[in-house]
């Protein structure tokens, strides 16, 4: 549980873009994952949305530790 705060958090406080990103990983990776296994299809534009969500978030964590 330390694992997930210390991930999601700077400072000691918990970051919005952390945890949205997180969130959003997430669920590509079960949708991902029920389409391998159970034949379920997510719709190509949600998944490409939920990427560009977690791409984007990446990018603006990792920005905030140049600046």
């Amino acid at each position: 549980m330390n694992f997930f705060k210390n991930m999601l958090s700077k400072d000691g406080k918990v970051s919005s873009k952390r945890f949205v990103t997180f969130i959003c990983l997430l669920f590509m990776l079960i949708g991902y994952i029920a389409n391998l296994f159970w034949d379920f299809t997510v719709d190509a534009n949600l998944f490409a949305s939920l990427q560009w969500i977690v791409m984007a978030g990446l990018g603006f964590t990792a920005s905030e530790q140049f600046s």
